[in-house]
């Protein structure tokens, strides 16, 4: 075993947020803010990230929220966009971010923000629970 593989372990923060509408502008600035929130609560530097997966409700597809992430500078980081399953009591326009960091925090420590009307998709008010 590798003294990196010994040192970190791969986990997943999970994050999601919402838009009003299916604007570019609007999906860039809410998948920002999200994942903004999820890096800063956890203290993550993008050259720890091993990839992200980004996934919307059908009900939005005007701009991929992984631009987003671009923006932000994260040229180098592998990311991936996705539609979730049309569930027909799912929560409309919404967007889900599932970050794998390469860390030594261990999986019960990390942070897991819910963020507008997202909130109502957490099981309890306790974000260190990836629901």
């Amino acid at each position: 075993m590798s003294e990196f593989s010994k040192k970190y372990s791969v986990r997943g923060i999970r994050g999601a947020t919402t838009v009003e509408s299916d604007s570019r502008e609007l999906i860039k600035e809410a998948t920002k803010e999200l994942l903004q929130e999820m890096t800063t609560n956890n203290k993550v530097l993008s050259d720890d990230i091993a990839a992200v997966f980004f996934t919307t409700t059908s009900d939005i597809s005007d701009e991929f929220p992984a631009v987003a992430a671009r923006e932000m500078g994260w040229d180098t980081v592998p990311l991936i966009c996705g539609h979730e399953m049309a569930v027909p009591h799912g929560l409309e326009k919404c967007i889900r971010i599932l970050i794998l960091w390469n860390t030594e925090t261990k999986q019960k420590e990390i942070r897991h923000p819910y963020l507008r009307k997202a909130i109502t998709l957490r099981k309890s008010g306790n974000d260190f629970e990836a629901t």
